[in-house]
């Protein structure tokens, strides 16, 4: 392979193999990586502005049976510490996800054994029924994979009945690594690459938005990252013409503080903050059907996450009200709505407020400033 022929795929916004992008990775020199990214970022959001959002990390409940050896939040269904989160909690939350100047939940859990689609439906709709606007960035693949079997029922009939109820969109959780290897040894209990992506192909006939994720730097290959862009891609050009697919590509990197991963196997992260720009670079670069990139500030901080903004990212997720899962694993950055634009600004780029269609939002004219408490 030559590097500067596959750096006229990229720039022709062509297709690359896995083999052709481990390639790239592992030889390009950093800054060069970065300008190709860079310069198809332009072409791809031409408004030059960084975009970013007001959300809230809500937990119906911290049960789960997955057993992911990198979570440190989830409880075995009947342990002392195990919730359902309940109708009060959530109008006190979202009351002051309000205040804050968010538009949205991000509504995630576990896989709970009794907690089936007639749950979340009626969630849903309590959720809908008191605030209208407010908008629904519901479980994910492995959670509707989860309903699904509880239900006996198909990704396409559960995913149609919780977007009658209120789902606005369906977040890229529980990607990991889409590789039954690294799956084995890290998710065991998720539902398996296959049927991650077709639930994504599922939603996208429904014209429900998603989102598409990568955690690495633990047990994964160099190779099986790749092969994992490659299958988010080809999920997204299946996605029915005029359909939403995946608006957003966040990869970010294993956080390893006190996880089974680490304590047990010995397993801790290994990517530097060069291999994480040279990841959001390349996922530029492989993803050329997916406009939106995201660095993820919650695993890598701000200095390397600015970085990424000349690296081919053009958004930088959101403020995170509240965000409890990445965090129990020893994510300690935060932001407030100021300190999120500030930090745009400082990295060169006009920060512009978005909702999860990437549809611009004006600041609210009410909004207070969030107090962090660390």
């Amino acid at each position: 392979m030559q590097l500067q022929d596959l750096y006229g795929k990229a720039q022709r916004f062509e297709f690359l193999t896995a083999e052709e992008g481990v390639y790239m990775f592992e030889h390009a020199p950093l800054a060069e990586l970065m300008e190709i990214a860079n310069e198809l970022r332009k072409q791809q959001v031409p408004s030059g502005k960084v975009t970013w959002q007001i959300d809230r990390n809500v937990n119906t409940t911290n049960v789960c049976t997955a057993n992911c050896k990198f979570c440190n939040f989830y409880r075995i269904p009947g342990h002392k510490e195990a919730y359902i989160t309940d109708i009060e909690e959530y109008k006190v939350k979202i009351e002051e996800t309000l205040k804050y100047g968010g538009d949205q939940l991000l509504l995630q859990g576990g896989h709970h054994p009794e907690l089936g689609l007639s749950f979340y439906v009626n969630l849903f709709h309590q959720l809908k029924q008191l605030y209208p606007k407010l908008r629904l960035h519901t479980l994910g693949p492995p959670e509707v994979a989860h309903i699904t079997k509880l239900e006996k029922s198909t990704h396409i009939e559960v995913l149609r009945a919780l977007q009658e109820a209120g789902m606005d969109s369906l977040p890229g959780a529980g990607a990991e690594i889409l590789n039954d290897r690294v799956r084995r040894l890290i998710s065991k209990g998720k539902c398996g690459a296959a049927e991650w992506l077709d639930v994504m192909r599922a939603a996208h006939k429904l014209n429900i938005a998603s989102s598409a994720t990568m955690m690495f730097g633990h047990v994964e290959t160099v190779l099986e990252r790749f092969e994992h862009l490659v299958d988010i891609r080809q999920v997204q050009s299946e996605k029915p013409e005029g359909h939403y697919g995946f608006t957003a590509f966040i990869p970010w990197t294993f956080q390893d503080v006190d996880t089974l991963l680490a304590r047990v196997r010995g397993v801790h992260n290994t990517s530097s903050a060069e291999e994480y720009v040279r990841m959001i670079a390349m996922s530029r670069i492989m993803l050329p059907n997916i406009k939106n990139i995201q660095a993820s500030w919650l695993t890598v901080g701000k200095k390397v996450a600015q970085l990424c903004l000349h690296a081919g990212a053009n958004d930088f997720g959101s403020i995170m009200i509240e965000e409890n899962v990445v965090s129990a694993a020893g994510a300690p950055h935060r932001f407030t709505y100021k300190s999120m634009q500030d930090a745009i600004r400082e990295a060169g780029f006009e920060p512009q407020l978005r909702n999860q269609l990437y549809e611009f939002r004006d600041i609210p004219e009410s909004i207070q400033e969030q107090v962090i408490n660390y």
